[in-house]
């Protein structure tokens, strides 16, 4: 009995030791820190596109330079872009855990809670996760809306065949930025 118990007792040291503590604190404020400046370079190349050539244009800039606009601010170790319950790019679908905190967010809208206040972030295996919601402005209405022109509606079925992203009204949850980065181990 007393060798079981010594066997046991030099056991413990290897199953014991606590995981490093994660700071999610201070990962919630770096993926905050992110996203002004990747929001700021999609809306400045949506507006320059628009003034360069109206709403046909953003569609093709959006279409073209979006994606390398995410890379470009997908800092090592993170990773940044957008996801919605309802994508204009497939590519940008949500996988289950953000499906799961863009309907939370949705119902949490529903609800009254201002969408600024909608961010959700958590460590999902191995990495920490953040999702900040974005609101739909008057300025996403043209492509985004329930109006949209008959020629930019060509356009976006040419660009976008799946499209889901239409019939959204001013300050509706549009989707969410979405950062994830590794945890050190």
């Amino acid at each position: 009995m007393k060798r079981r118990y010594l066997m046991l007792l030099s056991l413990l040291p290897l199953g014991l030791h606590a995981a490093p503590a994660v700071d999610t604190t201070q990962l919630q404020s770096e993926a905050q820190a992110l996203i002004p400046p990747f929001q700021h370079q999609l809306l400045a190349t949506v507006k320059q596109a628009v003034a360069e050539g109206g709403p046909a244009k953003a569609v093709e800039a959006c279409n073209l330079l979006a994606p390398g606009i995410a890379a470009q601010h997908s800092k090592a170790p993170w990773q940044v872009g957008r996801t919605a319950l309802k994508v204009r790019n497939p590519d940008n679908a949500p996988d289950t855990w953000e499906r799961r905190v863009l309907e939370q967010f949705a119902q949490r809208a529903a609800a009254g809670e201002p969408l600024e206040q909608l961010r959700h972030g958590e460590v999902v295996n191995g990495e920490y996760r953040y999702l900040q919601a974005i609101g739909t402005a008057e300025a996403c209405l043209g492509c985004h809306g329930s109006n949209i022109k008959p020629q930019l509606l060509t356009l976006l079925d040419q660009h976008y065949p799946q499209d889901q992203a239409r019939g959204f009204k001013e300050g509706d949850l549009r989707g969410a930025f979405s950062l994830r980065r590794p945890l050190d181990r």
